[in-house]
């Protein structure tokens, strides 16, 4: 582990040891309420847009995991909007709370690097989950699903759909969310590698972005159909993405004859594979993710020490037309009650 990981531990041992000081100081107490209190760990868990469906599933598996481990959980995000400028004053007001932990799942790598820094100069060891700052040496763990391999199937699962063939010209296009988002980039750079290395005929005309919201995706799927009239096929990098394409084929009849393959098993999509809508979904595990950050924090802010690796991927699973019904209802995302 490198120095910089002890020294987050040392200070939020220190930290941890003058609460409880300053929560026996007076007379003493033998309230085993107040006792417990006093032991209770918290932790903060900051999105990006909490309506999405993926950090419902994620909210899922970290409250289940917060009350197996007897933590409390503050859970926070903007309801819709998956950007820097909204998740910032979120950190702070979470920072301001003092909670011997955070996950964060940044926005864009470069602004909310800062906010890790803030969160480490108070004591507060950090976990990056899903996307990560530029520098991960004062982060605990990052963990998150293997992006490139996901980009990569996506590639595979797009060219099968579109009946590719070699000497063929195809044209396809990619929804993102963002620019810089890491999950986004990582996919992309999947999806490009894999099509220029296995499918030289196919073009990706054009990129769009949506900020995480779907009724964005489906206008720009819109004036792609406008602009391509020969489009082939196009690749939806996230599930809010993949929801507006889907809405958008859907509206103009064309499931089916455009290729749509997307990321992310939300329920109405998973029941759209089933209708010819999508070709497939690349699932991920977004409550393994959140169970295990939760874990390696406790653990961390406990022993100032982790078993959980510098950086976890979690392998991805497809889901099309040939899944079973064990499997979409298990990598189905489940969000909280």
């Amino acid at each position: 582990m490198r120095r910089s990981i002890r020294t987050i531990a040392a200070v939020g041992a220190m930290t941890a040891f003058a609460l409880t000081l300053a929560g026996c100081s007076g007379a003493a107490s033998t309230d085993s309420t107040d006792a417990a209190a006093a032991d209770e760990i918290t932790i903060a868990f900051v999105m990006g847009a909490e309506a999405d469906p993926f950090f419902q599933a994620m909210k899922a598996g970290a409250e289940d995991e917060a009350a197996k481990l007897g933590v409390k959980l503050i859970w926070q995000g903007d309801p819709a909007n998956y950007s820097a400028e909204t998740q910032i004053p979120i950190v702070d007001a979470v920072l301001a709370q003092q909670p011997d932990g955070l996950v964060l799942i940044p926005t864009d790598p470069t602004a909310l690097q800062a906010s890790v820094s803030k969160a480490v100069a108070a004591g507060i060891p950090v976990v990056n989950v899903d996307t990560h700052v530029e520098d991960l040496s004062d982060v605990v763990s990052f963990i998150t699903g293997d992006n490139a391999d996901g980009g990569a199937k996506a590639a595979d699962a797009l060219a099968t759909q579109i009946g590719y063939e070699d000497g063929g010209t195809y044209q396809v296009v990619v929804g993102l969310t963002s620019a810089t988002a890491t999950t986004n980039v990582s996919r992309l750079d999947g999806f490009t590698a894999q099509i220029e290395a296995e499918y030289p005929g196919i073009e990706i005309a054009d990129v769009a972005y949506s900020e995480s919201n779907p009724e964005k995706a489906a206008t720009n799927v819109n004036n792609w159909l406008t602009r391509f009239p020969d489009l082939a096929g196009i690749f939806a990098i996230d599930g809010t993405n993949a929801s507006g394409a889907a809405a958008a084929l859907e509206a103009k009849g064309l499931e089916g004859t455009v290729g749509l393959v997307g990321y992310d098993a939300y329920p109405d999509n998973v029941a759209k594979i089933k209708s010819g809508v999508f070709t497939a979904l690349v699932a991920q595990d977004p409550a393994a993710e959140a169970r295990l950050a939760i874990q390696t924090l406790v653990e961390f802010i406990k022993t100032g020490e982790t078993a959980t690796e510098r950086e976890v991927v979690i392998p991805n699973v497809v889901l099309d037309s040939s899944t079973t019904d064990a499997d979409f209802a298990k990598y189905t995302y489940v969000a909280t009650k």
